[in-house]
């Protein structure tokens, strides 16, 4: 084990808890404003981690895929994706039931996409920073920390955002097809709970991702080089 990528694992971890954490503080300030006080009665409209922590998708599922390749279990996969408590609501408290749910169900995977964005906003300063250094200078260990911290930041919640987007419960990818159902559809669909509900997280999520992240990953950086 190189001390190297151990450190990286642990910003992995940290950078997703972070991510997770603002996903779901998202989701309940939406709320908040659109007229459900729940979550925020409940303290989830907070930036704490401990408050929104799910011991499955916010412990177990990142750890095996961050430091799995550390302990053997490298077969799991590289795909890092994970879920944390969902926030309460009470959709009879928003204006207009439809809209409204959409919109705090959409609130998650749209914070993700700005700390994506963010991230690659950040990236794109660096390398354009450092493009007017003489040639062949070296960038100092801090500022290539820094690159490493936005990479992970940039990557990371890309994924959550494709990831939270899937039409699988009680992802908020669900939440939105269950508007588009009639009425047989949705009594079938909100049975997919418990059990279901995780081994279809584990085993479709990082195949899907699979498919859409690479293409995604590689325009997102197309782009970067030709700013650069």
């Amino acid at each position: 084990m190189q001390s190297t990528e151990l450190v990286i694992a642990v910003f992995e971890f940290v950078i997703l808890l972070f991510s997770l954490t603002v996903h779901e503080c998202a989701h309940a300030w939406v709320a908040s404003r659109l007229g459900d006080q729940t979550a925020r009665m409940m303290g989830r409209v907070s930036l704490n981690p401990m408050d929104h922590i799910d011991p499955i998708g916010t412990l177990l599922v990142p750890a095996l895929a961050i430091f799995g390749p550390f302990i053997g279990l490298g077969f799991l996969g590289r795909f890092i994706f994970g879920w944390a408590k969902p926030v309460p609501i009470l959709s009879r408290n928003f204006r207009n039931f439809r809209r409204d749910d959409m919109l705090v169900s959409l609130a998650g995977p749209a914070s993700n996409l700005l700390l994506s964005l963010l991230a690659f906003f950040g990236l794109a300063a660096i390398y354009l920073s450092q493009s007017h250094l003489p040639a062949g200078t070296e960038p100092s260990a801090a500022m290539q920390g820094l690159v490493q911290l936005c990479s992970i930041g940039f990557e990371l919640n890309l994924v959550l955002c494709i990831f939270n987007l899937l039409p699988i419960p009680p992802l908020d990818g669900s939440h939105v097809m269950r508007q588009f159902l009639p009425y047989n559809a949705v009594q079938v669909y909100d049975k997919i709970t418990g059990v279901a509900s995780y081994l279809l997280l584990i085993l479709v999520g990082p195949f899907v991702l699979g498919l859409i992240l690479p293409p995604v990953l590689g325009i997102f950086y197309a782009v970067l080089r030709h700013i650069v």
